[in-house]
C-alpha cells in the first residue's frame, strides 16, 4: 500500500555538512504549509546517511528507505516495510509541480541525496 503527498515547490541545496532535497506546498501568500525534506548527511560519522523530515518529525531514511523511483514528476519512495508513522504504508509517492525549475532541482539533487536507493524509473 501507499500513501500520497504533492507538493508545488521543490528545492536542492548544499551544505558544509548536508546535501538536500526540500519539497513544500505553499498558500497563495508563499508561507510553507506542508513541507518534506530528504538530506544527505556528511561529515562527522554520518556520511552518506539520509534522513527524512516531515513537518518537523524526522526519520531515519537509510534505515527506512529501501529504494527510490523517479517517474515525470513523482518520487516514490519505497520502505523496508511498513511504516507505522504513514499508517502501515510501505511506500511514499511524492508528486510535484511539473514546472521547469522543480524539473530542474530533481535533476541536480535526487541522485546526490538518495544515491544508490535511486534505482529504475525515468527522468
Amino acid at each position: 500500500m501507499s500513501s500520497s503527498r504533492s507538493y508545488d515547490t521543490v528545492a536542492f541545496d548544499v551544505r558544509d555538512n548536508a546535501t538536500m532535497l526540500f519539497f513544500a506546498k505553499t498558500s497563495a501568500a508563499g508561507d510553507i504549509q506542508d513541507y518534506l525534506l530528504l538530506m544527505r548527511a556528511e561529515g562527522e560519522g554520518l556520511d552518506g546517511e539520509i534522513f527524512l523530515e516531515i513537518n518537523e518529525q524526522q526519520f531515519a531514511g537509510s534505515e527506512l528507505i529501501s529504494e527510490a523511483q523517479m517517474s515525470g514528476n513523482m518520487l516514490t519512495l519505497a520502505f523496508q516495510g511498513p511504516v507505522e508513522e504513514f499508517g502501515g504504508e510501505s511506500q511514499l509517492v511524492l508528486v510535484f509541480d511539473d514546472t521547469p525549475e522543480n524539473k530542474t532541482a530533481m535533476e541536480a539533487g535526487a541522485f546526490r541525496v538518495l544515491g544508490a536507493k535511486l534505482a529504475g524509473g525515468n527522468a
